[in-house]
């Protein structure tokens, strides 16, 4: 008889260091709704925080973008004004519009909610797919939908019952955030195939980069930089570099090492972190209701996911 039924099968080895990258990299994305905070309480709007965003990480993705192009000459023939058009048009879709919709809701709404709305933008995905994209419905992915969506309701209705000011506006800017971007989402898929992700990421971060800094500075003047102070440049600063720049590489980082798929099951620890430092930073309460809906929202978000996924393993065996 065959020694091979008594070897002893090793279980494959989990990389630690590419799931505590995607973490660290989900964790300080979650940072964002609290530098936008902060800066709005020091009398800062949306557009001009989106453009000291921008003005600190434009420059950090135009040297990628030339480090690529000067390393791989084949990336350079790919660079045709048809491409570059539609990266740049997109990007400024994904990176611009649907962040201003962002940066106008959480002008209204907390940050935690905020992130919790913005969270279920899969959702969105999963329908625009199926309505324009030719993606097949999965049903199964219905009762996580539900099951966060219900979640949503409650802190909702709680934040209804207490604080009920710009509530809906709020939750609509950043409904149409997630939709914007998973319509971004799909567009991008055909042009990150034609020229590479990273090149296509430079292209679309810097076009969104000139619109934004262009849209600031001619509703509030090139003077208006010179007025905003130390503290918010600080923020501006943080909000460029932890919640935009840096986790992008560590996520990109964290997708090489583990992939897409288990990269993605990290996200929930977004919402956790927005939470705490909200509560903890900007003293946003934080109520059993808040607790239930948050619990809810995760769970029907990693039920989708998981639902998902399984719905499309069929699809990649055959």
């Amino acid at each position: 008889m065959s020694n091979t039924a008594d070897q002893t099968i090793t279980p494959p080895r989990i990389d630690t260091l590419g799931y505590g990258l995607a973490i660290a990299g989900a964790a300080l994305f979650s940072t964002k709704g609290i530098f936008i905070k902060l800066a709005y309480a020091n009398g800062i709007g949306p557009e001009t925080i989106l453009a000291l965003r921008m003005i600190v990480a434009l420059p950090v993705y135009l040297l990628i973008a030339a480090l690529v192009l000067f390393r791989e000459l084949q990336m350079r023939a790919k660079l045709k004004p048809g491409p570059v058009f539609a990266a740049a048009s997109i990007g400024i879709l994904g990176y611009y519009v649907a962040s201003s919709f962002d940066f106008w809701g959480l002008s209204f709404v907390t940050a935690q909610y905020e992130r919790l709305v913005l969270f279920t933008y899969p959702f969105f995905t999963l329908a625009l797919g199926v309505m324009f994209f030719g993606d097949t419905m999965n049903w199964r992915t219905v009762p996580g939908l539900l099951t966060s969506y219900a979640g949503l309701l409650v802190i909702f209705g709680w934040n209804l019952a207490a604080n009920p000011s710009g509530l809906v506006e709020g939750t609509i800017l950043v409904l149409l955030s997630g939709l914007t971007f998973a319509l971004f989402q799909h567009l991008a898929k055909k042009s990150m195939n034609h020229i590479g992700a990273r090149l296509f990421t430079c292209i679309g971060m810097s076009a969104a980069g000139i619109v934004a800094i262009a849209h600031n500075t001619v509703q509030h003047g090139i003077t208006s930089y010179a007025g905003i102070s130390s503290e918010v440049w600080v923020y501006g600063v943080c909000l460029g570099i932890l919640g935009t720049v840096l986790p992008s590489f560590l996520l990109n980082t964290a997708i090489s090492r583990i992939g897409a798929r288990a990269a993605s099951s990290t996200g929930p620890f977004g919402p956790v972190v927005t939470i705490a430092l909200a509560v903890l930073i900007l003293g946003e309460p934080f109520t059993r209701y808040h607790a239930i809906g948050t619990v809810l929202v995760i769970l029907g978000v990693l039920w989708f996911s998981h639902a998902e996924q399984n719905g499309k393993r069929p699809l990649a065996a055959a």
